[in-house]
């Protein structure tokens, strides 16, 4: 019975097997599109297999989310995401008890339910939570696998395919957040970088369907204005931003237009960087402006 006197019933549901309507509810359904950049797929696999959990860094929109889209896509596992922010609380993590018809149930939250039914529990941009809601995360990460749950009295251990996955940016993040080291060094760590050329045009054109020619000059372009990083550009142009670029040049705008509205508007409103960036874009498509 609660203070109150109302009913208490809690919700725990059984071991999943991988063929409960939860797995399911988790589990990506589509392959995404993602095209590897170096032994990161290796990596991920030996981490999983060793129930090692892992941080993923690396610049805003150069793939992190996508990269660990495609591992639990690939080792075929639920994947429970949190955009994690600083309001995000343990009870967010956790779960809490709610009144439902006149009786209080506990349900799971995110990492709950990950660790009692197995599955990638992703916490992105780790940086941004509350430190004392991070220091939840401890027990699981180190060799005992559990979760205490204090409102409830449980201790659950972990299921042997769930997976703890962290990312941040510490390109930006680290200046004024950064993660505790007692935190740090539960984790092995995967660092991406913007992908190469060659690399970064393959990823254009089968997001946008933009044409080979036109994705490696974007691709290209996008590498020539991450040299004005630290010259006014706190981040350089992102993949994501490219991508965005084809996709209206794939609706009609030219690629000028494009770029000015998906590059140079986002990523800075300060007079001389933005005219910076507009001279970079003109130099590989200020030809193209009539074309689509």
């Amino acid at each position: 019975m609660t203070p109150s006197g109302k009913k208490t019933k809690q919700t725990r549901g059984t071991r999943d097997t991988g063929k409960t309507p939860l797995a399911d509810a988790f589990r990506l359904q589509f392959k995404p599109n993602y095209i590897a950049q170096g032994d990161e797929e290796n990596v991920f696999r030996a981490a999983f297999k060793s129930r090692i959990p892992l941080i993923v860094k690396g610049p805003t929109g150069c793939g992190k989310t996508r990269f660990i889209e495609h591992m639990a896509h690939t080792l075929d596992l639920p994947l429970i995401t949190v955009s994690c922010h600083e309001d995000l609380t343990a009870a967010d993590l956790v779960g809490r008890f709610l009144f439902k018809e006149n009786e209080t149930i506990w349900q799971d939250g995110p990492l709950t339910l990950a660790v009692r039914h197995g599955g990638i529990c992703y916490l992105d941009e780790i940086v941004e939570a509350r430190k004392d809601t991070t220091v939840i995360i401890h027990s699981l990460t180190d060799d005992r696998r559990l979760l205490y749950v204090d409102k409830t009295g449980e201790v659950i251990r972990a299921d042997p395919r769930f997976m703890m996955v962290l990312s941040y940016n510490p390109g930006y993040q680290s200046i004024v957040k950064d993660l505790k080291e007692s935190t740090k060094q539960r984790f092995a760590s995967l660092v991406f970088e913007h992908p190469p050329v060659d690399i970064e045009s393959r990823i254009i054109h089968t997001e946008s369907g933009l044409p080979k020619g036109k994705s490696r000059q974007l691709a290209e372009m996008g590498s020539k204005i991450r040299e004005l990083k630290g010259f006014g550009l706190d981040e350089g142009v992102s993949t994501r931003l490219l991508v965005y670029v084809g996709r209206l040049v794939k609706q009609g705008l030219s690629p000028l237009e494009a770029c000015t509205c998906a590059i140079s508007h986002t990523l800075t409103d300060e007079g001389e960087v933005w005219a910076s960036i507009q001279d970079i874009v003109k130099l590989y498509f200020g030809d193209l402006a009539d074309e689509a």
